[in-house]
């Protein structure tokens, strides 16, 4: 038996993380049951770190035993098993490296361009230079951050692959900082260090209406570059006022929405120096994946009615554009980036902008001069939302001169599926482009208007993103993002970070199932991947923000709608604060109106402090916290009570055609007997009434397969394999390459994003249902696939933290074949239709029912 899959923190062989005790993961490969495992570490020197001896446990996962690792430390460490038969398998490793010391201030000082910035002003990026020299250097590691974004060349050639470093946090509190290792673009004697800055999120466009300023006015740069010579002597280079500096390089304008222009016939003069300037924050470790280049389309090109040329890349992506092309000094390029072709078959960016007479965003657009001769270009500080761009030049170009650059957080994958249905495999890939594309290192909305990291979208999507990817490293990233934007009374916010969000928008904070994502995300990481310490680390966030919620119980709010209840059951409710209920239900379901916003929504509200007051019980008994399990379960059954009397109310009455309003209920489990009886015949109902279409929301299109299924599976085949709008299967079956904001895509004259990843949610039903695979605890899975509907087959393949798990089924003339597929070291528990539970250890086995 051998170690595969190793991985530290989550990470493959990560460098500059800034944990000094991290978890070592490991998957086991051959053999049946681990035993025991060794581990022993070694610095880069040989010198021994940690050895673990031999541990008895058949855990995959380890907490670094020895020392606390000291900062700058290139880890090796290697692991062996022993097998159920006690014989001992060959050793594997992996890396880690650590950053800086952490919380301790660099050697380094912040420095920006050296002028006096006007806040209504844009400016071109910035470009600093450094020369240097060394000789006979062994080691060398970079350690850069910016308030804005940053490209850095050594000696001409790009250092590390990383798109949009340092990425998007609050920067007011927390700024993230990058390891590279720079040995190998070193040479002998002198050296050239040039860093461009540009203003990215920090001073750039955010949010719907490209709010600019938002982290502060003026964009900084730190920069610390530490070699070692073959004597071991170490030098340092650091950023200061000795920097050259210069703003009249070729990129005159950078926007990460709005996009670049620039200028091939300049280049930097360096001919003025860097200003000192200062930052608050100490820098810190993302301890995350980054953000890189991914897959590459090469265009069609299409001549529109209006004779336009427009460059068609076949997939609605998230990234930018390189070309190599011919041209004259004093021709140009407009680059329109967009996601479709309207009604006459014209490129348009309408349904991705928001204008008034005063401005027009994003305007995802690349404004680029030729110089004379080739003319190479790659985007450098932005991204878009496209499968279009519009090419309007003087030039003479080829469709091949053209490649589209798909650009996301470098997540690893971990799902797939295939049926014999071609929509729903189909509308599998939607959903895994859209999940790419709103991950450019936090989750996003859209890569268009907004980007703006929406905690609902984010929480009730971490399910299938933990499905689809290891998921751990970005939740944890995120989770952080949590809990620097949560408010001083405990609540926390609808859009982390909070740059870009409209101030009226503000009392939206609270809001049931967007703010609980500060529990439900750390929950849902817990059940999937077994970590502990990520409720450990947010608990007393996760505790304050239930004590926020508890105190909305019974509370007045001025715009509280009347209830009709009896006055003892009134403290049990939440009719407090403004919020977006199930938000986004079709149409002819229920139309938005503006009291949506206005007014509070108590049987959402309600609904969810009783799941959240669940949750963070489980949460505190897993913590050992019995008094705060005690309080919260009993918060749970008070509010519980509350929320069937608001049901007995005739204004809040389970006699409707809402199907939102049935399933919430009926998922969470909220009602009484009577109650649940009345809900399953009336949600029945209300779909034979929408002709068995989707008429849920934004909160309740995930639950619903779940409730249907625990009626009757067929219920909940059939609400699947509708391929009518409004339905999951309807977005493929009309063209569509990623998931849609709103169910009409581009078959509605006012369409809105093509690019939300939020209904594909419904992916992580068929993983854990339809074909039957969850994660129960450490090295155990319960795998019960569900066949139904018109599918004659279906096989989804999950690498779980504890190894790859696979449950295919397929229907025979007989009846149904099911082949399930354990890893090793794991057991599972599978369930049968026909009610059979067989106990199936490591490898592959059939089973005919």
């Amino acid at each position: 038996m051998r170690a595969v899959r190793l991985k530290t923190e989550y990470l493959f062989d990560p460098i500059g993380i800034d944990i000094d005790r991290p978890r070592l993961f490991w998957n086991c490969e051959g053999g049946v049951r681990q035993t025991a495992y060794q581990i022993i570490a070694k610095d880069d020197s040989g010198g021994t770190l940690w050895d673990s001896g031999k541990v008895e446990s058949g855990s995959m996962r380890a907490k670094w035993g020895g020392k606390p690792v000291p900062a700058r430390t290139a880890v090796t460490w290697r692991v062996r098993l022993w097998d159920e038969n006690g014989e001992a398998g060959e050793w594997t490793e992996a890396r880690f490296e650590t950053g800086l010391p952490k919380g301790e201030p660099w050697h380094a000082q912040w420095i920006a361009g050296d002028y006096k910035v006007d806040r209504k002003r844009r400016y071109p990026v910035d470009c600093f230079r450094r020369r240097f020299t060394v000789q006979n250097v062994k080691k060398a590691r970079l350690y850069i951050t910016a308030c804005g974004l940053y490209e850095a060349k050594l000696n001409g050639q790009r250092v590390g692959g990383f798109v949009l470093a340092p990425g998007h946090t609050d920067y007011r509190k927390r700024v993230q900082y990058q390891t590279y290792d720079v040995t190998a673009l070193l040479r002998e004697g002198e050296n050239e260090l040039t860093v461009q800055l540009a203003d990215g999120w920090y001073r750039g466009s955010c949010g719907a209406w490209g709010l600019r300023n938002q982290y502060g006015t003026e964009t900084k740069l730190m920069a610390q570059l530490e070699m070692q010579d073959g004597d071991g002597k170490w030098s340092i280079i650091c950023t200061d006022s000795t920097w050259d500096w210069s703003n009249d390089g070729p990129i005159r304008f950078a926007d990460n929405k709005d996009g670049e222009v620039v200028d091939a016939n300049k280049s930097p003069s360096y001919s003025g120096h860097a200003r000192r300037t200062s930052h608050p924050v100490i820098p810190s470790a993302s301890n995350n994946v980054p953000v890189t280049e991914h897959e590459t389309f090469k265009p069609t090109l299409i001549t529109t009615p209006s004779d336009r040329a427009v460059l068609d890349f076949g997939q609605n992506i998230a990234g930018y554009l390189s070309f190599s092309l011919e041209a004259k000094a004093g021709q140009k390029l407009k680059l329109r980036f967009g996601e479709l072709l309207d009604g006459d078959g014209e490129f348009t960016q309408k349904n991705i902008q928001c204008s008034n007479k005063k401005k027009t965003t994003p305007l995802q657009q690349v404004l680029y001069a030729c110089k004379e001769g080739r003319n190479e270009y790659k985007t450098t500080f932005a991204i878009f939302g496209f499968q279009y761009v519009l090419v309007e030049t003087d030039c003479a170009f080829a469709p091949e001169d053209f490649t589209a650059i798909a650009v996301y957080s470098d997540m690893e994958r971990t799902g797939w599926f295939e049926s014999s249905n071609p929509l729903l495999n189909k509308l599998f890939d939607c959903t895994l482009w859209s999940a790419k594309n709103n991950h450019a290192d936090l989750p996003t909305d859209c890569p268009t208007r907004e980007r703006h990291g929406w905690t609902g979208d984010a929480q009730l999507f971490c399910g299938t993103a933990s499905y689809l990817f290891d998921y751990a490293a970005m939740a944890r990233k995120y989770q952080r993002d949590l809990t620097d934007a949560q408010h001083k009374n405990g609540c926390f916010t609808q859009i982390v970070p909070v740059g870009g969000v409209d101030s009226y928008m503000n009392s939206m904070d609270g809001s049931a199932g967007w703010s609980d994502a500060g529990v439900f995300i750390p929950y849902e990481i817990f059940r999937r991947y077994g970590d502990r310490a990520i409720l450990e680390d947010n608990y007393e966030a996760m505790r304050r923000y239930a004590r926020y919620k508890m105190g909305t119980l019974g509370r007045h709010y001025m715009t509280g709608v009347p209830t009709g209840i009896e006055r003892k059951y009134r403290k049990y409710i939440s009719n407090y604060g403004q919020s977006y209920g199930e938000w986004a239900e079709p149409v002819d379901v229920k139309a938005f109106q503006i009291a949506d916003f206005i007014s509070p929504h108590p049987e959402e509200t309600t609904a969810y402090i009783v799941l959240l007051m669940e949750r963070m019980a489980e949460i505190a008994r897993t913590l050992d916290k019995t008094a705060d399990a005690a309080e919260y379960a009993k918060t749970a059954a008070q509010v519980r009570e509350g929320y069937q009397a608001l049901m007995r109310s005739p204004k809040f009455s389970l006699d409707t055609d809402r199907q939102a309003k049935l399933v919430r209920p009926l998922y969470m489990k909220l009602l009484d007997e009577a109650q649940t009886d009345y809900a399953k015949e009336r949600l029945i109902r209300a779909l034979d009434n929408y002709q068995w279409r989707l008429g849920t929301g934004f909160l309740s299109t995930p639950l619903i397969l779940y409730v249907l299924a625990d009626m009757d599976i067929e219920h909940a085949y059939r609400l699947l394999e509708n391929e009518e709008i409004p339905g999951w299967l309807s977005m493929p079956k009309n063209g569509a390459s990623t998931i849609w904001e709103n169910w009409e895509g581009d078959k509605t004259d006012s369409p809105a994003s093509l690019n939300h990843y939020s209904k594909g949610a419904v992916l992580q039903w068929v993983f854990d249902t339809m074909c039957g695979i969850n994660v129960t605890s450490e090295n155990r899975f319960a795998i019960a696939p569900k066949p139904g509907g018109h599918f004659t087959h279906a096989g989804a393949r999950y690498v779980s933290v504890y190894g790859p798990v696979e449950s295919r089924w397929e229907r025979t003339e007989t009846g149904v074949e099911f082949v399930i597929s354990v890893p090793a070291n794991c057991t599972a528990a599978v369930r049968l239709p026909d009610g059979s539970t067989v106990e199936q250890g490591p490898g592959e086995k059939t089973y005919r029912v």
